[in-house]
């Protein structure tokens, strides 16, 4: 997990081809993650939409999801817990990167990180930074 206050080191360019769905509707903020992954050597794909990027998260064709919690018809918490359930989703080889700015109660962060692989405030985060923070995961 990063911790708020860890800085972020910078790391190598990934593996080329390493694959990111980013789920997210504010648009200049999927527009800023989408530009900056791909000129670090990403191929992005953008759904705004909560149940639309359920069904493709669940294709298991990702290496990391960056996964808003804040998105239309399916929020991102069902989303977590859909991909993080076996019978839902029983292959994700994907690394679950929850992305937002909500101030969660202390059990419900908590809960949110023991089922997903990263937690990161958007707002402490420019896009370089998630980036380097993207190398990281393997």
């Amino acid at each position: 997990m990063q911790s708020d206050d860890t800085p972020i080191p910078e790391t190598p360019n990934p593996a080329p081809g390493r694959k990111v769905l980013c789920i997210e509707d504010e648009h200049f903020i999927s527009e800023l993650y989408a530009r900056s992954l791909t000129k670090g050597g990403y191929e992005v794909t953008v759904i705004p939409d909560g149940a639309k990027a359920l069904i493709e998260a669940q294709t298991d064709k990702y290496d990391i999801i960056l996964l808003d919690l804040m998105v239309p018809n399916v929020t991102g918490i069902e989303i977590l817990r859909a991909l993080r359930d076996t019978t839902q989703t029983p292959q994700l080889k994907a690394k679950i990167i929850i992305t937002t700015n909500l101030d969660q109660r202390d059990d419900v962060r908590e809960d949110i990180e023991n089922n997903a692989d990263a937690y990161l405030v958007k707002a402490e985060l420019t896009p370089h930074e998630l980036v380097n923070f993207v190398n990281t995961v393997q």
